[in-house]
């Protein structure tokens, strides 16, 4: 739950048309004709004011409304019956007040207690939209961004906070926020196993999440693998009615928090206030501190704060502090001294089972734990010697916590923040896995003759190093007066001062924490035309990909596009950057890691394995893509070209979504501008014809590419395949021959299961091939491919294909077949073309 910003409580100052009108006339005019022209001025007015936007009680199939039209409602277009609550847009938060959430707000805290796109804003005149077939849905830049129902009757927001969609039968609903909660409960909202409470992000990118599994609900921190860190059952504040049964629900009532199993029988209950008022809604928000807090929401008090919280101490969980370090309850956050000599109070492993360096256990401070045993399971019992042993034995275990009262032993392979409860009286011995070369203090004192000449040492090395530096500063001084700086230096510091001036622009790192992050870039992921990349991991746990450019002059232009332009944008299928890194000769990008790899990997096989690609996941990768770069060309502030869609930029994450990547080749362009003149860019077998016949391009070749990926995604095959026959050699036009036939079976990867009632088959192939037309005004744009793609409508035959994309390519292979011919080469100026097609080898 958020609260309003103060900027979405503003009033319109807009004067409408008639009464400047009306001005005009009063001014130069004072007959009866002015009278009669101000009467009819006045009447039309009014009927403006009584025609224009007002709120509702209940929302009917055939509504629409964005923000801009509910400007003077402070966005809302729908209250409860007691206008206790209000549905419409506010302002995504206090510092970003151009972008909107669609949201369920208390009206008199302005507390947001729902919202449907939470990770999505959007403008101003995106809508909302209810339509007559009873949908109901979010619009931005003409991608549908969040659904609710399909098929209902009517919308209402009920007084309690519940958004509800009913159908032809009123007494269920079809759909409800309820069921579907973001990171707020409210009094009289049931929370039931599947549901899911997911906190905002905070700066850490770390989020929060509440969810009922196994028979208790939980808290789990999001480090790299999941951490519980509070459970219900272990609760000591739990009022226990029954014990031994599995939690199913819990709902919020006014005054408590209870427990239910799947047959509604209560089984325990939290006492949230000893008096609940039945005028007051009772709230229970997550927030990104990993807190859930409790909040009275009142109509005339405003929101008051509750002081129990779940956990009950904020040291209970794993990141309130950094890794490594001790949570202390009412203290803060301090260094146990056996780390005190590494830098941020981390040892630094990163990956022990891939390093070289050999290892021994530091113990910790008397009395520090970690909330973590509390989840995890023991090793079979053992005694102290035993559990160290079992850790040392165990390359992944980073530390160990040792019961001494009950003998159990915990191995971990990550860490968060421990802590250091009841005055230091807690029964665990732990240890923290370190290097045996940074023993640091353990080493103890030496005899004072090895000291002295250690610190005679020092101060000679000292005295040298300093003399060396002021040397070498007074011969730069000297000539820098004399000669004007180079054109590198002023490159680099051209840079410096461009990067410093992006606004909003991605974290800035040090090549020594990249190069830490890496392990000195020992895991290589791939490598590209402009530099390598590899896998890393951040001090928070979260996984990057570090691209190490490694050319000086165009890998110096396409570092600087790809931090200007994927700095300032944010998208779910747009691959996030996450920083960056300029020092001297050193560039790098730290993107998100995409756990699945490129989607060639997954398209192109040559046998049927169990990495193959099903169609439904292939159609929402195409899908995916498409509203990926339907956000560059539209909903960015410049619009921007990729100029390198293929499959190698479609980067895939655990779940398979699609994200697109690699933006260095990318082309920004105005809102004014429809074409645009440029050097050639992009990879052979993607490349539009505007590219190789010297044409303007546009947004319009970044969909012919996609319209190639498209065909790629479908067939499972590379679009130029010397190795078929003569027929399916260039498989557009074999396409193009194939759907005129009808016969969309050969078309389809053979290697998938054929399912002629697929209707989707259809239209993705006639998008693919509207997309590779060669007059590029004939191709949709990507909002609209997007329609196409999700049904919103209908899909024309395509045109019948010209010739180009096939004489490009038959021509191209075959003059590297048959060299010393004059025949592959000499008709349609096959020289150029293929020049062109090599300058813009793979990446």
């Amino acid at each position: 739950m958020t609260v309003m910003s103060g900027e979405s409580q503003k009033a319109s100052n807009r004067k409408s048309l008639s009464f400047v009108l009306m001005e005009a006339c009063i001014y130069h005019c004072g007959d009866s004709k002015c009278v009669i022209v101000l009467s009819v001025l006045l009447i039309a007015n009014l009927c403006i004011m009584c025609s224009s936007s007002t709120q509702k009680q209940i929302l009917l199939p055939g509504f629409s409304g964005s923000e801009m039209d509910y400007i003077d409602n402070n966005g809302m277009f729908l209250l409860s019956n007691g206008s206790v609550f209000g549905f419409g847009f506010v302002t995504n938060s206090v510092s970003d007040t151009t972008s909107y959430l669609l949201a369920v707000v208390h009206l008199a805290t302005t507390s947001i207690v729902w919202s449907a796109n939470a990770n999505s804003p959007v403008s101003h005149s995106d809508n909302f939209v209810f339509d007559k077939d009873g949908n109901a849905y979010l619009q931005s830049g003409g991608s549908t961004i969040w659904t609710a129902s399909k098929g209902g009757t009517s919308m209402q927001l009920l007084d309690s906070g519940n958004l509800v969609v009913f159908g032809k039968d009123s007494s269920s609903p079809l759909w409800q926020s309820f069921s579907h909660p973001t990171d707020t409960l409210l009094s009289g909202q049931s929370f039931i196993e599947g549901m899911t409470l997911v906190s905002h992000s905070n700066t850490q990118n770390m989020t929060y999440t509440l969810q009922i599994k196994s028979g208790d609900m939980m808290l789990y921190a999001g480090l790299q693998m999941a951490q519980p860190y509070w459970s219900a059952l272990q609760d000591n504040r739990m009022i226990v009615d029954k014990n031994g049964n599995n939690i199913y629900s819990a709902n919020l009532s006014s005054s408590s928090w209870s427990f239910y199993d799947q047959s509604g029988l209560l089984l325990s209950q939290l006492v949230i206030v000893q008096q609940g008022d039945a005028n007051t809604t009772l709230a229970a928000v997550l927030g990104n501190d990993g807190l859930i807090t409790f909040y009275m929401l009142q109509s005339v008090n405003g929101r008051g704060t509750l002081p129990i919280t779940v956990p009950q101490d904020s040291c209970d969980m794993p990141a309130h502090c950094k890794p490594y370090t001790i949570c202390n309850s009412g203290t803060g956050c301090q260094c146990p001294s056996a780390l005190s000599s590494y830098a941020n109070c981390n040892p630094g492993i990163k990956s022990p089972c891939n390093s070289k360096d050999k290892f021994q256990l530091a113990q910790l401070d008397s009395g520090v734990g970690y909330v973590g045993t509390n989840f995890a399971s023991p090793v079979p019992k053992t005694n102290l010697t035993g559990c160290k042993n079992a850790c040392m034995s165990n390359c992944s275990c980073i530390a160990v916590f040792f019961d001494q009262m009950s003998g159990n032993c915990f191995l971990f392979d990550q860490i968060g923040s421990l802590q250091q409860k009841d005055g230091g009286k807690s029964s665990y011995a732990s240890f923290i896995k370190v290097s045996s070369s940074n023993r640091g203090s353990e080493q103890g004192g030496s005899d004072s003759g090895r000291l002295t000449i250690i610190i005679v040492i020092i101060i000679v090395g000292t005295l040298v190093v300093i003399g060396v530096l002021v040397y070498v500063g007074f011969r730069i001084y000297q000539r820098r007066r004399h000669h004007p700086p180079s054109q590198d230096d002023a490159g680099s510091s051209e840079d410096d001062g461009f990067l410093q001036t992006i606004s909003g622009a991605p974290t800035r790192y040090t090549y020594k924490e990249l190069q830490d992050a890496t392990n000195n870039f020992s895991n290589k992921l791939g490598q590209g035309g402009f530099g390598s990349v590899y896998l890393g991991t951040l001090p928070d746990g979260s996984r990057i990909a570090v691209k190490k450019l490694e050319g000086i002059g165009q890998g110096k232009k396409e570092f600087r596009s790809e931090v200007t332009i994927i700095g300032s944008i944010h998208h779910i299928h747009l691959v996030k950057l996450r920083g960056f890194c300029v020092e001297g000769a050193h560039k790098l990008l730290a993107y998100e890691y995409m756990a699945k790899g490129s989607l060639d990997r997954w398209i192109f096989h040559s046998n049927e394995d169990s990495s193959m690609l099903d169609w439904d996941t292939r159609f929402n990768i195409a899908l995916g893509t498409a509203k990926g770069l339907a956000y560059l060309h539209q909903d960015c502030e410049s619009k921007i070209v990729h100029c390198d869609i293929k499959p190698e930029n479609v980067l895939l994450d655990d779940n398979f979504l699609a994200k697109v990547s690699d933006f260095g080749l990318a082309k920004l362009m105005t809102r004014e501008q429809s074409h645009v003149f440029t050097t050639l860019r992009g990879t052979r077998g993607y490349l539009a014809p505007e590219w190789i016949t010297n044409y303007a391009i546009s947004e319009k070749s970044d969909v012919y590419s996609y319209g190639m990926v498209l065909l790629e995604i479908i067939s499972g095959r590379k679009s130029y395949d010397p190795v078929e026959s003569s027929e399916k050699a260039h498989f557009p036009s074999y396409a193009y021959k194939k759907l005129e036939e009808g016969d969309l079976r050969d078309i389809f990867d053979a290697k998938l299961k054929y399912n002629d009632k697929d209707e989707r088959l259809e239209v993705a192939i006639k998008v693919a091939l509207w997309c590779i037309q060669e007059d590029f005004y004939q191709r949709p744009s990507m909002s609209k491919v997007v329609q196409m793609l999700e049904g919103v409508c209908d899909v024309p035959q395509p045109p019948i294909s010209s010739q180009i994309g096939y004489r490009l390519y038959t021509n191209a292979f075959k003059s590297s077949s048959e060299e010393g011919t004059s025949s592959g080469m000499s008709e349609n100026n096959s020289d150029a073309l293929l020049s062109a097609v090599r300058l813009s080898g793979p990446r």
